[in-house]
């Protein structure tokens, strides 16, 4: 028989949850982890006949069995229907092992919501948190990233036709652990979290106590500059959009032309990715050289993009992935 909840949990005990509110039925992300526990609990206390979870069991590590029963055992006394799905998220040769296992969590928590609720549920919360926005950030910074990679986390995201919600992107991870601590509850330690071999933990670990130091309102600030950089992109993209109306789709190289460079990047940017390529900046670059010299009849452009090519076709040009 499932235990009621402690009494002297109220929804005042965890950072604010407005952001949910509209919601009907909707689901949290439960790993399991600090973050993801206070999230469930503050939802449960909060709408205790709305929520449901779903546990990612992605069987990489001896703890993942330890993770699934943390979870099972939460939501046992919180009355919240639970699906686990299990995963297979071995990264292939060549492929970062954080990506293949983010690629997989995603994947399984859209088909846990399919195979469980169908569409009843549609909506997923996921407990994403200040200090994850700002590791982002900081990632995003070093590998040169332009606006989609400095725009980080959005709070509102559609994926494999689940919408995502992070309420908590303003709130540091600290305050979600002394909202548990204060309320009783425990969670469980994810020990890769502590190996900084991996760049996002020696950021966690190394670099953010000293930003800290020089910067204390940094959480607050990255925030802001991520949530600026998305507004920009966003506006990137209708420009984006409709120059691709005027151009056409395949873009006609002489109406591409008559836009200035940056336009016809940022129309490019966006015409590949409709094509399913992403294009390095080199790769664009000499793309867009070879768009300005394409002056004659028989100019040839043939530029290696991403897994593909793009080539001219007479009149127009055409993305051809391998």
């Amino acid at each position: 028989m499932a235990v009621s909840p402690t009494p002297k949990l109220t929804p005042a005990n965890f950072p604010c949850l407005d952001a949910l509110q509209h919601l009907g039925p909707f689901a949290v992300a439960l790993s399991g982890g600090a973050d993801s526990t206070a999230l469930l609990v503050a939802c449960a206390v909060r709408w205790p006949d709305r929520v449901h979870a779903v546990h990612v069991h992605h069987g990489l590590q001896t703890a993942a069995d330890g993770f699934e029963a943390h979870c099972v055992a939460l939501c046992q006394r919180f009355n919240v229907p639970l699906a686990v799905q299990r995963v297979n998220a071995v990264h292939a040769a060549g492929e970062s092992p954080e990506d293949a296992a983010r690629q997989a969590r995603y994947r399984a928590l859209a088909e846990a919501l399919q195979h469980n609720w169908g569409a009843h549920i549609q909506h997923m919360a996921l407990a994403q948190h200040a200090d994850d926005q700002a590791e982002t950030l900081l990632l995003a910074l070093s590998r040169g990233a332009g606006l989609p990679g400095l725009a980080c986390m959005p709070a509102v995201a559609k994926r494999h036709g689940v919408t995502y919600h992070r309420p908590w992107l303003d709130v540091p991870g600290l305050a979600l652990r002394e909202a548990l601590k204060a309320a009783g509850e425990t969670w469980v330690e994810d020990p890769t979290n502590t190996d900084t071999r991996f760049t996002r933990n020696r950021i966690r670990a190394e670099l953010l106590p000293v930003i800290a130091q020089a910067f204390p309102s940094f959480r607050q600030t990255f925030a802001r500059s991520a949530s600026h950089a998305a507004q920009a992109q966003t506006l990137l993209q209708e420009v984006a959009e409709q120059d691709l109306l005027q151009v056409g789709n395949p873009p006609v190289i002489k109406a591409l032309q008559q836009l200035g460079e940056a336009r016809q990047s940022n129309l490019l940017r966006h015409w590949l990715a409709l094509e399913h390529s992403q294009a390095s900046a080199a790769q664009l670059q000499a793309l867009l050289v070879q768009v300005k010299a394409c002056i004659t009849r028989g100019h040839h452009i043939d530029i290696k993009v991403g897994r593909g090519f793009v080539r001219r076709d007479g009149a127009v040009l055409r993305c051809y992935n391998l």
